[in-house]
């Protein structure tokens, strides 16, 4: 068991200053006021790591509409991050233009980073962080595993309807089996209103849905 109190959901995002290929910055402090998606890679020079950043990196101006900006970490030193995204511009012509951390041991056990049977790379963790510093999601691969880019887009883009409506987000949203773009109406609290829940928007009372 680790002695650091890793993050949970719900949790405000720990204080650190970090070491990145951008300088340094202060987490979450620096990005107050914005969305932040900090992804955790295994090693530089891995090939589903390689694929990994630049499957971020093509997404970066969508998540920039979602006013999110994106952080990368492993505990491979600034020099290596900055060879290997120079390896990436020269040999697949995409240029890597968020920062990544140079994560110590210390950062990398209070964020739940390090698989005691993996020796000291990395797992592949995403944490979400609101514009409050706040961790709203957590997410948590193995080395074997990339991630998908377009399920995280749709997680920052899901909270924020969901905050800005006051809905829930279903399966697939927004292409859902049953409800396709809608959103999830919040079930009653009360008996009268529950008896007015019905109409083509609902499955019953207690499932409701609506377009936003």
């Amino acid at each position: 068991m680790s002695d650091y109190n890793i993050p949970l959901i719900g949790d405000r995002f720990p204080e650190m200053e970090v070491q990145t290929t951008y300088g340094k910055i202060s987490l979450p402090s620096n990005y107050k006021g914005k969305w932040f998606v900090l992804f955790s890679h295994p090693a530089d020079f891995t090939p589903v790591c390689t694929t990994e950043f630049v499957g971020f990196q093509k997404k970066q101006d969508r998540f920039k509409e979602l006013n999110t900006e994106l952080i990368g970490l492993s505990i491979d030193q600034v020099f290596s991050h900055m060879k290997w995204t120079d390896w990436i511009r020269d040999n697949l012509n995409v240029e890597i233009k968020f920062p990544i951390i140079a994560g110590t041991e210390s950062i990398a056990n209070q964020l739940g980073l390090i698989h005691p049977g993996k020796g000291t790379n990395t797992v592949r963790a995403v944490f979400i962080v609101d514009p409050t510093g706040v961790v709203r999601a957590i997410l948590y691969y193995p080395q074997e595993l990339g991630r998908n880019i377009d399920e995280i887009v749709r997680m920052v883009k899901g909270f924020q309807v969901s905050e800005k409506h006051g809905v829930a987000i279903p399966a697939n949203w927004p292409d859902n089996e049953l409800v396709q773009d809608h959103v999830i109406v919040p079930p009653p609290t009360d008996q009268a209103t529950a008896n007015e829940r019905t109409g083509d928007n609902c499955f019953d009372w207690w499932f409701c849905h609506k377009k936003v």
